[in-house]
């Protein structure tokens, strides 16, 4: 019984010790704890621009081979615009179909 809340009152210390260092520190959490973002907010817009580019080359590929007319990013917007409308109007905002 006594190894119990011996180990509870030392957890409960310990914790209380990170709170006060905490609350206390006169840096942002951020900085106490050393987290920097991994990627710049412009680095990733350009990879976000980069997948897009990527995946409608890949997608006028595939509809070469079929013989299909290749689509330009324009057109893919201007469809992926009117989904989201369509989608709106019925009222079921994330229906994947």
């Amino acid at each position: 019984m006594w190894f119990v809340l011996g180990t509870l009152a030392i957890l409960a210390l310990i914790v209380g010790i990170l709170l006060l260092v905490g609350h206390y520190y006169p840096g942002s959490s951020a900085d106490l704890v050393d987290w920097r973002p991994t990627r710049s907010p412009e680095v990733e817009a350009q990879n976000e621009i980069d997948d897009v580019r990527q995946m409608l080359e890949a997608q006028n590929a595939m509809r070469r081979r079929r013989g299909a007319p290749e689509i330009d990013e324009a057109a893919l917007r201007a469809e992926v615009e009117e989904e989201e409308l369509e989608r709106l109007r019925r009222g079921d905002p994330f229906d994947a179909d």
